[in-house]
């Protein structure tokens, strides 16, 4: 669907909205070196512990997969929205587990808009993961405020015609 203005505002987006996101390829190195940093659990990092558990090999941090999911949605989106800042990721499912050499690609709809009345909305979107061979990876709702072009209590006080 992809009709966003230039800058978006709350007010310009519409529920059942969907973008595309973009793609990034996981490399095993990426894969290890994030979880050693971040998630340093041995079936994120060793080969030898990863394949004798439960996946058969190195699986990504589920932590990983959010960010790479928010970096997507960045690029992809957010960055034409007039974003004031997160509120929550909710409903986040790891449906499958990311492994090397994975390619992901995903798409955000909005679910979701409130406006209040100090020119803001509260944005709520449904986001998910999928591999390039077609397998959901990752599904997550997020709540963002974004400014508004008007109010709530402009938009309430209009007449009903």
């Amino acid at each position: 669907m992809d009709r966003i203005p230039e800058v978006a505002c709350a007010d310009d987006l519409r529920v059942g909205d969907s973008y595309q996101l973009g793609v990034h390829p996981v490399s095993e190195e990426e894969l290890i070196g994030f979880a050693r940093q971040w998630d340093p659990q041995l079936f994120h990092t060793d080969h030898v512990v990863a394949g004798e558990g439960y996946f058969g090999g190195v699986i990504g941090s589920g932590i990983h997969t959010i960010a790479i999911c928010q970096r997507l949605v960045v690029l992809s989106v957010y960055s034409r929205w007039n974003m004031i800042a997160g509120r929550q990721f909710r409903e986040v499912k790891f449906l499958s587990p990311l492994r090397p050499n994975d390619v992901l690609t995903g798409s955000l709809t909005i679910e979701g808009i409130e406006l209040d009345n100090r020119s803001r909305g509260l944005v709520t979107a449904a986001a998910e993961l999928v591999t390039s061979e077609g397998v959901r990876v990752l599904t997550m709702v997020t709540e963002m405020y974004l400014r508004a072009r008007t109010s709530a209590a402009v938009i309430d006080s209009r007449p009903v015609l």
